[in-house]
């Protein structure tokens, strides 16, 4: 058994589960620090392993990373991405609006500050929604920060239909905002996709963007490829999504079909896909109109 894995994955769906640390340790009874040993990768037992996995309402097998891992909260499934993207040489994002891990420090300042008042407006519950929205936040970060470091090559392919969605509606469109929130959250749009449409005409070394022209894909996906393994995660929640009430399931699996059959859609999607400058024109086409609207 791979124990550094199942501790990942165990951290994941503490997450997930909503959860303390302290709860699951006392329910498992050990200790904390016990608890977090087994995430940093201690040997486990088997029949710790089936207790922890009746505790987090999941599969045993899930926790052994057999099988599809799936999870129904962002914190969940952001925190498993992170634990993917230390050890991917290759990621290949379908379906945007926006490649997270590029993207500009403003667009995590702006999405703290609509998290944080999402999160005062929840009356008694403000502490905990706070606490969960620094959580994820922190996972983000860490996210960049070993993107910064690694710099594994990234091919991001954005349907038209959401660019245009995004400088229209802003960073963050379904959460209720205040006015100034929202004006900060549309001009981050703006500059985000500005910085697309740059990246695309510089051409940086290890990163891609494609414009796909005609309409939207129907799912949103990631294909993750490190030296011994590949990884398909299916996502519905976007960096900007709630972090307190996202609505969805993700799933991540390993499974060679499944991994295959996604490869092949999306390099389909690539052949048609608009880049380098013909992209970044199209892009700016499309800033130009949403300006004059």
């Amino acid at each position: 058994m791979r124990f550094t894995e199942i501790g990942q994955q165990l951290r994941a769906y503490r997450l997930e589960s909503g959860l303390r640390a302290e709860e699951i340790a006392a329910r498992l009874g050990v200790s904390r620090a016990a608890l977090y040993r087994y995430e940093k990768g201690e040997v486990i037992k088997l029949d710790t392993i089936k207790r922890l996995a009746e505790l987090l309402k999941i599969s045993p097998l899930s926790l052994l990373g057999i099988g599809v891992e799936y999870y129904n909260r962002p914190i969940g499934f952001f925190e498993r991405i992170r634990q993917v993207e230390e050890t991917a040489d290759q990621i290949l994002q379908v379906n945007g609006p926006v490649c997270y891990l590029t993207t500009s420090e403003g667009y995590d300042a702006a999405l703290s500050q609509a998290f944080e008042e999402l999160a005062d407006a929840a009356g008694a519950d403000r502490g905990a929604q706070r606490a969960v929205a620094e959580q994820v936040m922190g996972i983000q970060s860490a996210r960049k920060r070993m993107y910064g470091l690694r710099k594994p090559s990234i091919i991001c392919m954005i349907s038209a239909t959401r660019l245009e969605h995004f400088l229209d509606t802003g960073l963050a469109a379904p959460l209720p905002l205040s006015e100034r929130a929202r004006r900060l959250c549309k001009q981050v749009a703006a500059t985000e996709v500005q910085r697309i449409a740059d990246l695309m005409e510089t051409e940086p070394m290890g990163l891609q963007f494609g414009i796909l022209p005609a309409g939207e894909p129907t799912g949103e996906f990631m294909i993750l490829r490190a030296r011994d393994r590949a990884s398909l995660a299916v996502n519905p929640f976007r960096p900007d999504v709630s972090p307190f009430g996202g609505i969805g399931v993700a799933m991540i699996t390993g499974a060679d079909e499944a991994v295959a059959a996604h490869q092949r859609v999306a390099e389909s999607l690539w052949r048609e896909a608009l880049k380098g400058a013909t992209g970044a024109a199209r892009i700016r086409q499309m800033m130009g109109t949403a300006r004059a609207a």
